[in-house]
């Protein structure tokens, strides 16, 4: 059964923080190498509610299974209507459709918001299940940009995968 789906809060935290730390520690998803604190990840997620966008969680009752959220893809005005997606699930949550219904429900809310475009850069090109996800998402594959990260003595591949939310947003 797939947890419910809701906006995050700030006493989803600590869960949070654990679920990255544990991504950016053992995976190649993420391409930061010291996982951010409590107060860092705080901060984050009250930029992504300063700029109007989602920050969901999948949770059972109070325990936090996986996260995902939208952010500006770049800073310059021009690229406003378009974000970027992070998803991140529990290693012991993972293959329950959890990333599915989280990034269905960013998709409807970044609509909402009034975006264009959503872009997926996804760490590793071996990230099988990361891609799996977005493509049951509707979303394309774009691009790969090759040997870009380097962590845990290994160079990764960034794949880029977009997905048109808006026809006609305004501009």
């Amino acid at each position: 059964m797939i947890p419910a789906i809701r906006d995050a809060r700030a006493l989803d935290f600590a869960r949070i923080t654990a679920i990255y730390a544990d991504h950016v520690l053992n995976g190649f998803g993420s391409f930061e190498e010291v996982p951010p604190s409590h107060e860092e990840m705080l901060e984050r997620f009250g930029r992504v509610i300063d700029a109007g966008l989602p920050y969901l969680v999948a949770a059972d009752g109070p325990m936090v299974q996986g996260y995902a959220y939208a952010t500006a893809y770049r800073p310059r005005s021009a690229y406003r209507f378009t974000v970027e997606d992070s998803i991140y699930v529990a290693p012991e949550a993972q293959g329950r459709g959890i990333g599915v219904a989280l990034l269905e429900t960013l998709v409807s809310r970044c609509v909402v918001a009034g975006m264009k475009q959503l872009v997926a850069v996804i760490g590793d090109s071996s990230n099988m299940s990361s891609i799996a996800v977005h493509r049951k998402c509707g979303f394309r594959h774009v691009g790969v940009l090759h040997d870009v990260g380097f962590k845990q003595q290994r160079w990764l591949d960034a794949v880029i995968m977009q997905r048109e939310l808006a026809a006609d947003a305004a501009g």
